[in-house]
């Protein structure tokens, strides 16, 4: 499989070249192949930031996805979004990477049968 994903990671929570790995596979997943993606590895207080004006909820969490192209065909490369990490909040960065990658492909464990937290265990599997 050759991944035309672009992936800006920021921060150095995890090796570079794995959280490209775990992106595109989780975007492969759901026939998504090419585009841009970053992910941010933050500290509490940004992630609480975030949470609370995005979400309306207060305290940190682990993982934020912000979708960028979810509506029709987009003008130039596909901008997926971004996906925020707080290291000190999460037990496993690599299933956050895939949770928040897979969040962005339209996936929403909050709304499907388990279909989302079982392809993503699927994918943390391959890679490890």
């Amino acid at each position: 499989m050759t991944s035309l994903l672009d992936v800006d990671v920021i921060g150095d929570a995890l090796p570079a070249p794995l959280v490209t790995e775990a992106s595109a596979l989780a975007a492969a997943s759901a026939g998504i192949d090419d585009g841009h993606l970053a992910v941010e590895f933050v500290s509490v207080d940004r992630i609480t930031a975030l949470n609370l004006e995005h979400r309306g909820k207060t305290g940190p969490t682990d993982v934020l996805s912000f979708p960028v192209d979810e509506d029709g065909v987009p003008a130039g490369p596909r901008e997926l979004g971004d996906v925020v990490i707080c290291p000190e909040h999460t037990e496993d960065l690599l299933e956050a990477v895939v949770h928040g990658v897979l969040h962005l492909t339209g996936m929403d464990h909050e709304v499907d049968d388990g279909e989302m937290l079982a392809l993503q265990a699927e994918i943390v599997g391959w890679i490890r």
